[in-house]
């Protein structure tokens, strides 16, 4: 009996018309349907190739507060990726890929693999500079070279090296040994570097060839590359000021804080913009699902860019501390020594100097922006807990929240214990995950295509 009504809904079913067929719980609470105006096949494909790529937005309930239920964006914009490049452009949304689904996902895993290559060449150059290998290798060519594979070759590597002021200076009296260690560091940072070179240039020329890639994305793809190039030599103009010897017998050798600040900021750029292309080519829409959605979405954008500036401030300030090694100035907190704001501050001449070169001063700006960074994320979960947005935006909020109070901790915790390497490198990577949310919450609250609005504006109104 259960099976003859099972059989007589379904032909129920395929008797209504195609227009109303596919629904989505979209109202609010999930009290109410509305219909979609596509056929359930079109729905369900257009949902599932999104839903795969539910894991590069991040934690589980990101994933399922996206993908959980087939909405009205997630349909139109895989369906869409179906569509030739003319009629994409006339429908109001300009994809990134040309040759549909399949291309959507080789293309977009490369790239995150590519932004995650980058990611850990951040973390390695922070290990490199806190166990002070960053200057054990005194010469760069383009091309790369071996390194020592005979005892000789070592011995010349090691005679060049203690030329160098560092030398002199710290580690006079340095074993073979030790030196082999800070030479590997910093020889494996240069090669994991090329190696990106290669990870990124061959895929994209197979991609290009294959006519995957849009002119647009094809030149974006390019200045990035150009970027990453550059890096190599923004790296050894940074590693060539620590070569040179101090202005004064006090001073220690070590790279200028400018141009370390100068090849982290590059870092960040690069790392930005792949994340941000990856999140493109994978999800041409942002997440939806009703008209109301879209206008809280709009809200938390317009707080959600200055967070982005604050961040990003905070974290080329940390290069700073890192460049003066003020990190060791106060190793106390609140305080820093037994007042709030020791005397010395301002106490160098120029102002730009002492904004950029005065321990204290470096140090005391660095933990005033890394509170403004938790203040104002916490602040925008507090604005925005009463606005009707996307669930996994609101999600995406809280654990951008949560990582920014660990990102403090962090800091805290490294500072306290007089910057271990462990901790440090730790802290640097929490910057950067920071900035991953910050820059994928900037990227779902973004404003959807005239189609994707023309069409929620379209939906009837719920009913409670």
């Amino acid at each position: 009996m259960l099976e003859s009504r099972l059989v007589s809904i379904l032909r129920g079913a395929a008797a209504l018309p195609r227009q109303v067929r596919g629904y989505s719980r979209i109202s609010n609470g999930g009290k109410s349907l509305r219909p979609t105006f596509e056929s359930a096949a079109a729905t369900e494909a257009s949902a599932a190739p999104l839903a795969r790529w539910g894991s590069f937005y991040g934690f589980r309930s990101l994933s399922k507060g996206f993908f959980g239920q087939p909405s009205r964006s997630m349909s139109s914009s895989a369906s869409l990726a179906t569509f030739g490049k003319a009629e994409v452009a006339n429908k109001g949304l300009k994809l990134l890929i040309t040759e549909g689904a399949a291309a959507q996902k080789k293309v977009g895993i490369w790239l995150f693999g590519c932004a995650a290559w980058v990611f850990s060449m951040v973390v390695l150059g922070g290990i490199t500079r806190l166990t002070r290998s960053g200057l054990s290798m005194t010469d760069w060519k383009f091309t790369g070279s071996l390194p020592p594979l005979s005892e000789e070759q070592w011995q010349l590597e090691f005679q060049k090296y203690q030329q160098s002021p560092e030398y002199k200076r710290i580690n006079k009296g340095m074993s073979m040994e030790d030196f082999k260690f800070i030479y590997w560091m910093e020889y494996a940072h240069r090669m994991w570097g090329r190696g990106l070179g290669i990870v990124f240039a061959l895929p994209f020329a197979y991609f290009f060839a294959k006519g995957f890639i849009t002119r647009h994305l094809g030149l974006r793809l390019s200045a990035l590359f150009a970027l990453g190039a550059g890096q190599g030599f923004v790296g050894w103009w940074m590693v060539k000021s620590g070569l040179e010897e101090p202005p004064s017998e006090y001073v220690q050798p070590r790279v200028s804080p400018y141009r370390l600040a100068a090849h982290l900021t590059s870092a960040f750029v690069i790392y930005c913009g792949l994340l941000w292309t990856a999140l493109s080519v994978v999800m041409p829409e942002p997440p939806a699902g009703t008209i109301n959605w879209v206008h809280g979405a709009a809200k938390v954008q317009k707080l959600v860019l200055p967070i982005c500036a604050i961040v990003g401030i905070t974290a080329v300030s940390g290069a700073f501390v890192a460049g003066n090694d003020a990190g060791h100035a106060y190793n106390t907190f609140p305080k820093m020594g037994d007042t709030w704001i020791p005397d010395d501050v301002l106490s160098m001449e120029p102002l730009f100097r002492n904004f950029f070169e005065n321990t204290s001063t470096v140090q005391l700006n660095h933990r005033i922006l890394a509170t403004t960074s938790l203040i104002s994320i916490g602040g925008l979960w507090l604005a925005t807990r009463k606005i009707d947005m996307h669930p996994a935006i609101n999600s995406l909020i809280r654990s951008t929240l949560g990582m920014a109070a660990l990102q403090v901790t962090l800091g805290i915790t490294t500072l306290l214990t007089y910057v271990p390497a462990s901790l440090g490198s730790a802290h640097q990577a929490g910057a950067l995950t920071l900035f991953s949310l910050i820059i994928l919450l900037a990227h779902v609250v973004r404003k959807p295509s005239p189609t994707l609005l023309k069409s929620l504006a379209s939906l009837p109104k719920s009913s409670s």
